[in-house]
């Protein structure tokens, strides 16, 4: 009886142990406290749909923190995180660091569309090497706001062409000086940061230029870009519609206050700012309207894009549990959740017809469209030396201290020596 009792003690003490090794689903995200109580809700909700537990490894609101949260278990080829957040600059890198699990057996055994995201989205940055490696859950995009109440005072419309929008700066900017010395045509960012090369990029695009061609090599230094950035040299020196501190201070908040504050005509931000001016206590919440950013006469509609693309770590030990929370979370429903509780821009292209969104989110239709003319930085892994470089020499020719030409020229040669040096 005693040797029964014994083994069977024995027995439940194994399949306890067995049990407590059974692999957990962890799952990395960050961003601002309010964002990761939500997760927390999430996955408390997908538990109880699934059975499947989660653990959530906090992560701190700095982006770059984040990276380096990730960096570090990847590299060292750590099991956790299973599944995590990806800034979208940062889903080439960790693919061409053979981190991020293909997703293409999973897609094709749940039969999951594609389709029902921005199909210009997930070949620009979710592809890698003919390869699904991500996919979006919220998008960005740069977009114009404009003060609807000067442009009916004075009878212009939105602007479509980055010419249309010079003309119509300058007019109204000498016509409201008088009563607001302080007022300007147009703000955007031109600091030396990030931000910039998203500025840069999209003038560049929308007259037909870039950073790098369809295979990746680097055409920095040609006519098209050279013309945009004179033009945005321009706007501050020649026009003077940009005020002088734009290529020292203007980074997103500085711009979007400028704006708020009653300073400028246009501007040029992420939807975040949205929200923000059309709160009751903004100066403007009444007077503010949202566009596509302008193209050239001879371009197209671009604006850079922006946002967070989810994954599964190629060394992750439940790879198969990792695709459910995957799967639950890019899914119309929760997408859906997202959009109206956090006001995040979904990553799925089918909730933008949607009509709770629509009537939630009243500038809906211009995103839709901004996301379907969005234009990703390179998918480069050694993409944040590209940036810094261009950072310098893009933001020296806006302050003067060397022509467009030459700036791009040198850029263009610094970034192949970077290329090389990458590929050797």
């Amino acid at each position: 009886m005693y040797k029964t009792i014994l083994s069977i003690i024995i027995a439940a003490i194994v399949l306890s142990n067995c049990a407590d090794k059974e692999p957990a689903l962890t799952f990395a995200v960050g961003g601002a406290p309010n964002e990761v109580e939500y997760w927390e809700k999430l996955i408390e909700y997908f538990t109880d749909s699934t059975g499947i537990k989660v653990t959530l490894m906090r992560q701190p609101t700095d982006t770059d923190q984040r990276r380096q949260g990730l960096v570090i278990p990847l590299k060292a080829r750590k099991n956790d995180p299973d599944v995590f957040l990806m800034d979208v600059i940062w889903v080439g890198q960790f693919a061409s660091s053979d981190w991020l699990l293909p997703l293409d057996t999973y897609i094709e055994a749940d039969v999951i569309d594609l389709h029902s995201f921005f199909s210009n989205i997930i070949s620009q940055v979710d592809m890698y090497n003919g390869k699904l490696v991500a996919l979006p859950v919220y998008n960005d995009c740069g977009l114009l706001y404009y003060r609807k109440d000067l442009l009916e005072k004075y009878r212009f419309p939105v602007p479509t062409t980055w010419y249309e929008l010079r003309k119509t700066a300058v007019k109204i900017q000498n016509e409201e000086r008088g009563a607001a010395p302080h007022i300007y045509g147009f703000v955007w960012q031109g600091a030396q940061y990030e931000g910039l090369i998203c500025t840069f990029l999209e003038f560049v695009a929308s007259n037909r230029g870039g950073i790098t061609d369809a295979t990746g090599n680097i055409i920095v230094h040609n006519r098209e870009n050279i013309e945009a950035l004179q033009f945005m040299k321009e706007l501050i020196h020649r026009d003077a519609i940009s005020p002088p501190n734009t290529f020292t201070e203007m980074k997103e908040e500085e711009v979007r206050l400028s704006f708020e504050n009653g300073h400028a005509l246009f501007e040029r931000n992420w939807p975040y700012a949205w929200g923000l001016h059309k709160r009751d206590e903004s100066p403007i919440n009444d007077k503010v309207g949202v566009a596509i950013l302008p193209r050239f006469s001879d371009g197209t509609h671009a604006a850079t894009l922006g946002g967070w693309h989810i994954g599964i770590s190629k060394y992750a030990d439940t790879p198969d549990k990792a695709w459910q929370l995957v799967k639950f979370i890019v899914s119309y429903d929760i997408q859906k959740k997202l959009a109206l509780d956090l006001g995040w821009n979904p990553g799925r292209s089918d909730l933008y017809n949607d009509a709770q969104i629509k009537k939630h989110m009243t500038h809906v239709t211009v995103l839709q469209k901004a996301f379907e003319n969005s234009v990703a930085r390179p998918n480069l892994p050694y993409y944040t030396q590209v940036s810094e470089v261009l950072q310098r020499y893009v933001n020296a020719a806006l302050s003067g201290s060397i022509t467009p030409a030459e700036a791009l020229e040198r850029a263009q040669k610094e970034i192949e020596e970077v290329a090389q040096t990458y590929h050797e």
